[in-house]
C-alpha cells in the first residue's frame, strides 16, 4: 500500500476513533435530538467503512490489472508512456513560449 492510502487510511481511523468518542460521551442523553444526532452519526460511520473497503477493493483489482497489462505487453507499455511524455513536453513547452509559466 503507498504512503498516500497509509496516510488516508489513519486520517479516517482518527476521524471514526474521535466520532465513536462523541457518541458514547453522549450515551447518557436523553434528549431525542441527541439520539437521533448518534444514530445519523453511526449509520454514517458504517456507510463510509463500506465506502472505504469497496473503494479500496476496486483500486487494487484496478492496479493488478494494469499490472498484468504491462507485463503481457511491454513494448507498447513503453511506447505509450514515451508518447505520453513526449506530449506533456510539448505541451510544456509551448505553454512556455507563449510566456505563461
Amino acid at each position: 500500500m503507498s504512503t498516500t492510502i497509509q496516510k488516508i487510511d489513519n486520517d479516517m481511523s482518527h476521524l471514526a476513533d474521535h466520532a465513536r468518542a462523541l457518541i458514547a460521551a453522549t450515551a447518557d442523553a436523553a434528549e431525542e435530538h441527541v439520539k437521533e444526532a448518534r444514530d445519523r452519526l453511526a449509520a454514517a460511520l458504517d456507510s463510509g467503512k463500506n465506502l472505504t473497503t469497496r473503494f479500496r477493493d476496486h483500486a487494487t483489482a484496478r492496479t493488478r490489472a494494469c499490472d498484468l497489462a504491462v507485463h503481457r505487453n511491454p513494448y507498447q507499455a513503453i511506447g505509450i508512456a514515451i508518447g505520453l511524455g513526449a506530449l506533456l513536453g510539448y505541451l510544456a513547452v509551448r505553454e512556455c513560449s507563449n510566456g505563461r509559466h
